[in-house]
């Protein structure tokens, strides 16, 4: 392995790839356990060093309906791929010339293509494991769910936990949410954690707080919260208050299951469309299983891979003297994640203004101003991009704050300072995330997905909530993103929550804020690939960027615009390599 490594090593070099302090980094972070090993680029395959010497492409497309997000070229009929990349756009017979008897010749019959698809912000190694590993609780009944966790605990050994995921409050046939005294029903004798698929709140039943020393009397911590009623804890429990009981909760996955989660959930991602993915809040864990996956040519999308700022990963990632960018087109060092507030889907990002029927509630803060100021300094200063999770209006000032004041004091041509979700905007944020060139990802799919939960905001709010259009009319280049779990991260059914604002029910939620279609496949391909630095790499369809593109069953531009999520993903293809075939 050390032998391929000192090759592919030099490889890279000869391309004019970073090597900074790649041997102290494994050594750092523990990532060269068990052989693993960063190779830095991708292999060419054979067909492709066949084709490179002939000069024939590898691939072509013809007869297709094709988006490119290219203003030069913005619509074609065929295009070629060579080396992983676009060759020639344009029309059949511009691109005929380069078929030769190794050339890949994929005919569209006139079906759409777009560029493939970028989710700026996912958690897909860690969803993969819960896929594999944790209680499926996108259940709509409170008896479905316990039907669910018991049926787990009868396979599971005396007093070890019970896990379930992707539970979600306002989903439920019976009008209430799970309860603590729910789950001590369904599972007396285990210690139970349910996490919303918000992923800032859980709903525990009475072993857990038992092994917590947790009770009625025991008070919220500081950005975090036990709910309780008639003078007993309700089981629900938000932010930083879930850190006794987290801590008890056995990680419990393998190299090789958390290796197996990554291939399952890139097998569902590249289905959906999707070719790159940021993940935000990342470990040396999650890091390591998705070099396993690029090794075996089982990584399906490209990743811009996060480090949570609290974890040792970044502090791994600084001592070697890695920086955003690190790596190669498939598996990249993101920005540094930081998270600042509460969720937009659980009712709990802090506010300046109360949630409906709750004056005195404004949101939670998990991190002060003080905070924010220090762990942004610390990125600019260690050369990191940085993205802090800042749903509500309050957090997004606090944020921009020091953005604006690292900027003053530390100023960089181009930061690209993000904030992940960054949900509720007004005027006055607008125009100074516009002036220092920050970067938003909203959440993408929430408007359809979670409508029934916007109650709880308001009409007047929900014109200003994950705020499309009022991005792209003040020029900033909003990112697409769904959270998953969070929010599905379906991208087509993302342009139709973009441009119906439409929930499930057929409500429309902030309709002000409505982009088109073509808008949001900016949103969904060229602008994600911005919010990562590699605008010229990919996110069109032009030659010399990465062939990534999807192949799609029929045209969103020109369907009933509430049926765009229903349109099959025919063909998914990353750097000319078919991932998803229908």
């Amino acid at each position: 392995m050390e032998s391929v490594a000192i090759e592919r090593t030099k490889e890279c070099k000869e391309r004019g790839m970073s090597e900074v302090s790649r041997r102290d980094f494994m050594a750092l972070s523990g990532l060269a356990a068990g052989g693993a090993v960063w190779t830095g680029c991708a292999p060419m395959n054979n067909s492709q060093a066949d084709s490179a010497s002939s000069g024939e492409a590898d691939q072509v497309v013809t007869n297709a309906n094709v988006y490119t997000v290219d203003d030069i070229t913005p619509r074609a009929e065929a295009f070629a791929v060579k080396s992983g990349r676009f060759l020639a756009i344009g029309r059949n017979n511009e691109v005929s010339n380069l078929v030769g008897r190794g050339t890949e010749v994929i005919d569209a019959a006139g079906m759409t293509v777009f560029p493939g698809f970028i989710d700026a912000h996912n958690h897909p190694s860690s969803a993969g494991m819960r896929h594999l590993t944790q209680v499926d609780m996108n259940i709509r009944t409170i008896e479905g769910m316990k039907s669910a966790l018991a049926e787990r605990a009868q396979n599971t050994p005396p007093g070890e936990w019970v896990v379930g995921f992707l539970y979600d409050d306002t989903k439920i046939q019976e009008g209430r949410p799970l309860t603590r005294k729910d789950i001590d029903e369904a599972v007396p004798n285990h210690p139970v954690a349910v996490t919303h698929r918000g992923g800032h709140t859980s709903v525990y039943n009475s072993k857990a707080f038992q092994l917590a020393g947790i009770t009625v009397d025991t008070p919220d911590p500081p950005g975090g919260h036990f709910y309780r009623e008639n003078g007993e804890l309700t089981g629900k429990v938000a932010e930083r208050a879930r850190a006794p009981l987290s801590r008890l909760i056995p990680g419990g996955s393998t190299r090789e299951e958390r290796s197996e989660g990554v291939a399952l959930i890139g097998r569902l991602m590249s289905e959906a469309g999707l070719t790159s993915v940021h993940e935000t809040g990342g470990s040396s864990q999650g890091l390591t299983a998705l070099q396993d996956a690029y090794e075996t040519g089982d990584l399906r999308f490209r990743m811009y891979y996060f480090p949570s700022g609290g974890g040792g990963l970044f502090q791994a990632l600084k001592q070697a003297g890695i920086r955003s960018g690190w790596g190669d087109d498939m598996l990249r060092i993101g920005a540094v994640k930081y998270g600042a507030d509460g969720s937009a889907s659980e009712r709990t990002m802090a506010m300046r203004t109360p949630y409906i029927g709750r004056p005195d509630d404004y949101g939670i803060l998990t991190m002060t101003q003080d905070d924010i100021y220090a762990a942004v300094d610390d990125a600019v200063q260690h050369g990191f991009q940085i993205g802090i999770h800042a749903n509500g209006d309050k957090t997004i000032d606090m944020c921009l704050n020091a953005y604006e004041r690292a900027q003053r004091d530390m100023p960089q041509s181009d930061p690209r300072f993000r904030l992940e979700h960054c949900s509720l905007v007004d005027d006055e944020l607008l125009q100074r995330i516009k002036n220092i060139g920050a970067i938003p990802t909203p959440f993408y799919t929430y408007i359809h997905f979670h409508g029934e939960k916007w109650h709880e905001y308001g009409a007047d709010k929900m014109e200003w909530m994950f705020a499309h259009r009022r991005f792209l009319d003040y020029g900033i280049p909003v990112a697409g993103a769904s959270d998953y779990p969070p929010g599905p991260f379906e991208p087509l059914m993302a342009i139709q929550s973009m441009t119906t604002r439409k929930d499930m029910s057929g409500q429309e939620w902030g309709p002000s804020q409505k982009v088109t279609v073509e808008e949001a496949l900016r949103i969904c391909t060229i602008n994600g690939a911005h919010a990562s630095f590699e605008e010229n790499l990919k996110g069109s369809i032009t030659s010399g960027k990465l062939a990534d593109y999807v192949i799609l069953g029929d045209d969103p531009h020109t369907v009933d615009p509430e049926s765009i999520k229903q349109i099959p993903v025919v063909r998914t293809v990353v750097g000319g390599r078919t991932t998803h075939e229908a």
